[in-house]
């Protein structure tokens, strides 16, 4: 008997392969692609009962059809009806339009109507040739989002055929959904094609129940995952970190030269008792910039170190990195703590030496970039990880962290000693079973409360909502960029008082798509405008020593003015420096703005940061600089930014190519955001396979997104 003959995998065509790099393989998916809006051919206009600017849609017999060469060759077409004529112009025509087209062939013609020398003309109508009794359509038509290799009446059959064969039966119990929204394949069933009555207000604003109804089942899905995600963190091991009294964090406490507020205490409560717990801390601490996060993290790191593990902590870039890498050493090398420093830029010896450090459990605190949880560095016993600036990873790296984090073997391969040389063994249930680090995250840029219900709903949320005494409100003030000669008169005078003044420009060098100051020739002028005084550059091109070096003589007093990139957003603390120039501050998004002003105002001096910008300005902008204005709350701005942006790009989806959302709005959804929440753990108790079948439907692979 003859081998079957290797089955041949068809070649896809342009439109299938269109298809699946928007995302659209499974039925589903292709049902849950709705339209951005819709025409309505359901009903026909009288030409002569047309109006300028009118959507209309007119039937008629074509009277002329001709090819004319004018400033550019067009195709001009003549319809008419028993009320009037009607011109129809192409500009792109290709011969199939002229074939359809023809002298004394029926046409149905939809487009803008205009005046014009030759009477009513459409130009670029969508037409189709048609019969004295074709039917009108019964239902709004949809127009898909797409691209230029798949054509929307490819798309429209795609969606129809897969809205018949995609699983859409109900999965949640009964009276579990809100009052009043219909079945789910009523909903996308109306949503595709709704009826010619309908609303069109209510479908754009997403306000009519069918949108509503999917909108919650989005919600839910993603409580749903959240919390999952948060009960199976529950089930794993991690290392009891139990304070001790007299212990390390409280010698610190003692040493410090100033008073934690009561915000700070209260946080490192909850931060000791959650490190206490067998189970895997996952938390994130917030507080506005300057409010004390960084000794919050070393009494964590303490706790975590006195009971005999090791911390790391991991920072987004080398200056933020550097900065908490020196306190942290003056912090904690007199209590006999061993601080190690890693990033990309160590090489030869002394990056094995320090990885042999790690890896023997001798450096007890590691401070870093991303490079802390490269290929190649492992830890003997890591109890707790820190995350800096933890938005600013994006949700994939944030993805690959937790992962790298996950895959270390931390049990320890023998037992531990506390630092004063007190038996301090690590204790667990089970020795042999890999223990996972607690997880700390830290954000200066605070999220709104909408937020941390949905995209944080699976981490529990500490909160530092006072700034430490003494610290003085910054004065924030807008110039024109004509006005550059005060604003420099302005930095004159603070260098002459003996203070510090950054000047921070969104470009290194000049750039021939966007003219903007950048840094380089902002150093040249303020070096002519400031003879005598020390003017710094800094930017992310300079090797890390350079930078370093900079930074160093900024910090020391020795330079007057520093004027930098971005690289400066975050972590720099000089209590010296009274001024923040921002360049093209119109070019900045709001929490960059409002970090780059947390770099002021950090001692006892009054402070102030002036924002130069180029008009004319969109509405986006100003709605960023009047924020600036109006407010130097870090919780007010993150609101406000929330709802300039959009939650996708607030929180880095942006980087991972995935909106986290793609239906419901959290400005608008909170009551469905609500009722999605306290579902969630009923269903997950009481319904585990309906709750597991409605995360498959909705998330699919998005499902590890929801719980970066």
């Amino acid at each position: 008997m003859p081998a079957a003959a290797p089955a041949v995998n068809k070649p896809k065509s342009a439109p299938q392969r269109a298809l699946e790099k928007l995302g659209l393989r499974r039925d589903i998916d292709l049902a849950l692609h709705l339209p951005l809006r819709y025409e309505d051919e359901t009903r026909l206009v009288r030409i002569a009962d047309t109006r300028d600017a009118d959507l209309a849609q007119v039937e008629g017999r074509v009277i002329d059809c001709r090819v004319e060469q004018r400033a550019r060759r067009q195709l001009l077409v003549r319809i008419a009806d028993d009320s009037d004529e009607l011109l129809l112009r192409f500009l792109h025509f290709y011969p199939s339009h002229q074939k359809t087209l023809a002298v004394g062939a029926r046409v149905r013609v939809r487009g803008e109507v205009r005046g014009g020398f030759a009477g009513r003309e459409m130009v670029h109508p969508t037409f189709k040739a048609v019969g004295e009794d074709t039917p009108l359509a019964a239902a709004l038509t949809p127009v898909y989002p797409t691209s230029a290799q798949l054509p929307q009446a490819y798309l429209r059959k795609a969606v129809g055929a897969a809205l018949a064969r995609a699983p859409l039966e109900e999965v949640l119990p009964a009276g579990t959904l809100p009052p009043g929204l219909p079945p789910l394949r009523d909903a996308l069933a109306f949503l595709h094609h709704p009826g010619p009555q309908t609303s069109l207000a209510t479908l754009e604003d997403r306000s009519h129940p069918a949108w509503q109804r999917l909108k919650f089942d989005e919600l839910l899905a993603q409580q749903l995952s959240q919390l999952q995600a948060k009960r199976a963190r529950a089930s794993l091991q991690a290392p009891a970190l139990a304070t001790r009294r007299g212990g390390l964090h409280e010698k610190l406490l003692a040493a410090l030269p100033f008073a934690l507020t009561a915000a700070q205490h209260r946080v490192a409560h909850e931060i000791a008792a959650d490190i206490a717990r067998r189970q895997p801390m996952h938390r994130l601490l917030q507080g506005d910039v300057g409010s004390g996060k960084t000794v919050v993290a070393a009494l964590a790191a303490l706790i975590a170190i006195d009971a005999g593990w090791q911390c790391a902590l991991m920072a987004p870039t080398e200056i933020l990195a550097e900065q908490h890498f020196g306190k942290l050493v003056g912090w904690l090398e007199p209590l006999g703590v061993r601080v190690a420093w890693l990033t990309g830029g160590h090489k030869g010896k002394a990056r094995k030496a320090m990885l042999a450090s790690l890896a023997d459990g001798s450096a007890q605190l590691v401070v870093g970039t991303h490079a802390v949880i490269q290929d190649g560095v492992a830890f003997e016993r890591l109890g707790l990880a820190i995350v800096d600036e933890q938005h600013r990873f994006g949700v994939e790296q944030r993805l690959a962290l937790r992962r790298k984090l996950v895959d270390h073997d931390h049990t320890p391969s023998a037992p531990a000693g506390r630092v004063d040389g007190a038996s301090a063994a690590p204790h667990h249930d089970d020795r042999s079973a890999p223990l996972e680090p607690h997880l700390l995250m830290m954000s200066a840029t605070p999220i709104p409360r909408t937020l941390a219900m949905t995209y944080y709903a699976d981490l529990d949320v500490s909160t530092i909502d006072e700034l430490p005494p003494g610290r003085q409100p910054i004065v924030t003030r807008l110039f024109v960029d004509t006005r550059r000669d005060d604003v420099i008169a302005r930095i004159r005078d603070e260098v002459a008082r003996g203070r510090q003044v950054y000047w921070v420009c969104p470009l290194i060098e000049a750039s021939e798509t966007l003219d903007l100051q950048n840094a380089t020739d902002a150093h040249a002028e303020l070096c002519a405008a400031l003879s005598g005084a020390d003017v710094g550059l800094l930017h992310g091109r300079m090797t890390a020593a350079d930078k370093a070096a900079v930074m160093a003589r900024f910090t020391r007093g020795e330079t007057a003015v520093l004027v930098a990139t971005t690289v400066i957003e975050v972590g720099v603390d000089v209590p010296n420096a009274s001024l923040m120039v921002i360049e093209h501050a119109e070019r900045f998004g709001l929490a960059q703005l409002h970090q780059l002003r947390g770099r002021v105002g950090r001692g006892e001096v009054a402070s102030a940061c002036v924002l130069l910008y180029t008009g004319p300005l969109g509405a986006t902008a100003k709605a960023r600089l009047k924020a600036m204005l109006e407010t130097n709350d870090g919780f007010e701005i993150a609101r406000r930014d929330l709802e300039i942006r959009g939650p996708g790009e607030f929180m880095g989806a942006r980087q991972s190519g995935d909106a986290l959302l793609r239906f419901a709005d959290l400005a608008e959804d909170s009551t469905l955001l609500q009722h999605a929440r306290a579902l969630a753990p009923v269903l997950l108790a009481k319904h585990p396979e309906a709750a597991a079948r409605h995360v498959a439907r909705w998330l699919a692979s998005r499902a590890e997104f929801m719980k970066a």
